[in-house]
C-alpha cells in the first residue's frame, strides 16, 4: 500500500507542477492581450479563449495534486475531533460512496464528451478565431483518471489510518510564503520553529 500511495503521489506531483507552467504562460497571453488592446488598439480574438481553455486545464490537472496534498475544501469542524481511527472509516466509506461513483462519472461522460468533439473537430463558438477545443475536452477524462488513481492512494490512506492510527501524510513539496516569512522572523529573534 506504501508503494503505491508513493507513486500516486509522485505521479500527482508531476502532473501538478508540470501543467502549474501554464500560469506563467497565461501571464504572458493576458498581459500581451492588455498591451495590443490598450496601447495598440488592436485586441486579438483568440486570447479570452486560450486564457480560458489554460486556467480550465490547470485547474483540472491540478485537481489529483490538490488531492494528494489534502488541500481541497473540507468542512471538518466536526471531523478533526474524531481520533484518526473513525476519521480513516468516514474517509474510507465517503470514498467509495461519493468519490469514486462522481469520477468515474466524469471519466466515462468525458470520453463520450470529448470522443464527439474530436470526430467533428470542435471550436469555440466565443470568439471568431474558432480556436480548437476538442484537445482541451480531452483533458476531462486525463484529469478523471489521475483522480481516480490518486483517489486509490487516498483510499489506501483511510485503511491505514483505521488499521494503525497514523495519516500517511504526503511528501512535502511547497510550503506557503507565509509559513516561510514566519520561520525567517523566528530564526532572526532566535526562536525555534518546527
Amino acid at each position: 500500500m506504501l508503494s503505491y500511495i508513493r507513486f500516486a503521489d509522485s505521479l500527482s506531483a508531476w502532473f501538478g507542477k508540470t501543467f502549474g507552467w501554464l500560469i506563467m504562460l497565461m501571464t504572458v497571453g493576458v498581459s500581451y492581450e492588455v498591451f495590443v488592446r490598450y496601447v495598440l488598439h488592436s485586441p486579438t480574438s483568440w486570447s479570452l479563449d486560450v486564457s480560458f481553455i489554460m486556467y480550465g486545464t490547470l485547474f483540472m490537472m491540478g485537481g489529483a495534486y490538490t488531492l494528494s496534498r489534502g488541500g481541497h475544501v473540507r468542512g471538518d469542524f466536526i471531523y478533526r475531533l474524531w481520533p484518526v481511527r473513525v476519521q480513516g472509516a468516514v474517509d474510507f466509506v465517503l470514498y467509495l460512496l461519493f468519490f469514486f461513483p462522481g469520477v468515474t462519472a466524469l471519466i466515462l461522460s468525458g470520453w463520450k464528451y470529448a470522443g464527439r468533439s474530436w470526430q467533428y473537430a470542435e471550436v469555440s463558438v466565443n470568439s471568431p478565431a474558432g480556436i480548437p477545443i476538442y484537445q482541451f475536452k480531452t483533458v476531462l477524462v486525463a484529469a478523471g483518471v489521475l483522480l481516480f488513481i490518486q483517489g486509490i492512494a487516498q483510499l489506501f490512506r483511510s485503511i491505514i489510518a483505521m488499521r494503525d492510527g497514523v495519516w500517511i501524510d504526503a511528501e512535502e513539496d511547497v510550503e506557503e510564503t507565509e509559513q516561510l516569512l514566519l520561520r525567517e522572523q523566528a530564526e532572526k529573534a532566535g526562536v525555534h520553529v518546527d
